[in-house]
């Protein structure tokens, strides 16, 4: 079974974390930016970040033999602080860096005002990059934000197949399918998707425009969660062909809109060898490159 999990923070993931993706099948992800846990109180903090999501963490994953691929955004829980906000104006040169192959996330957390400016000004940064975009739902009144961030990515005028609504479930899985955008979801131990739920919404809408992701993070969560629905579909009586669909061929249709993917194998990784991370990062080309 081979895995791309399209939504992961391996930023807060630790190095057993990459050996067990990579026994489990997964050889590429990406990771947008997000909320760290611990507000940001200056522009320098985002750019440090993007820095080591496109250089640091890029790097780490190909010790152990996974392609790291990363969207660039001001989440939505931090377009409401005006320390952050001027980060805005430095989004757009990161936007044309190797491996970023989306805005994101961006989207609602509460509704506001200053969400609305970022979302819409961040979905204008998309179109000009000719990029896809991940779009955040907000985890209180999911369904009413649902609506209006689809209303808001209409009036970008982004076509909708340029577009992922992440987080989703059973209330509003629907609205994004009838819209045309591309529907993501999060599957965790306790919260917002199990496997199971998310075989039965598979089993009612098919698998067309579907990613399913682990979006593991500081929390409570698990980066194997991609194999285990693709185990619960092969018990439900999916083929091997549907699960490689979800699991692989979708993130790879959706995000390989960016012209930005880089899959082939990381040289010196032997399929059904476990990797060994004996590369150091002193001195590398990657660390070489990461400022901008």
């Amino acid at each position: 079974m081979r895995i791309f999990d399209p939504h992961i923070h391996m930023t807060s993931r630790t190095t057993d974390d990459y050996e067990a993706m990579y026994a489990a099948g997964v050889r590429a992800l990406v990771e947008p930016a997000f909320w760290l846990g611990q507000p940001r109180t200056t522009v320098g903090s985002f750019l440090d970040y993007f820095d080591a999501l496109l250089g640091w963490e890029r790097f780490r994953a190909t010790q152990f033999g996974i392609r790291h691929h990363a969207t660039i955004a001001l989440n939505p829980k931090e377009a409401n602080d005006p320390r952050c906000t001027p980060v805005l104006d430095e989004i757009p040169r990161y936007l044309t860096k190797d491996g970023v192959v989306a805005v994101g996330e961006v989207g609602y957390d509460s509704m506001t005002p200053a969400e609305d400016e970022a979302f819409t000004r961040q979905l204008a940064m998309a179109i000009d990059a000719e990029l896809p975009v991940m779009v955040h739902t907000p985890h209180r009144d999911k369904l009413v934000g649902t609506r209006r961030t689809l209303d808001v990515v209409r009036e970008s005028g982004i076509a909708p197949g340029m577009v992922v609504v992440d987080h989703l479930n059973e209330t509003n899985v629907a609205l994004v399918k009838d819209a045309g955008a591309w529907m993501g979801f999060s599957v965790y131990p306790d919260t917002k998707m199990d496997e199971h739920r998310m075989v039965a919404i598979m089993l009612e809408h098919g698998t067309e425009r579907v990613l399913v992701n682990s979006a593991a993070d500081w929390g409570r969560s698990d980066p194997l969660k991609t194999l285990k629905t693709g185990r619960a579909m092969l018990a439900a009586g999916f083929s091997d062909d549907e699960v490689d669909k979800v699991l692989w061929r979708n993130p790879v249709a959706f995000y390989g809109q960016s012209g930005n993917l880089l899959l082939d194998p990381v040289p010196g990784f032997v399929e059904g060898e476990a990797p060994a991370a004996t590369a150091s990062y002193e001195g590398s080309s990657v660390l070489r490159g990461a400022r901008v």
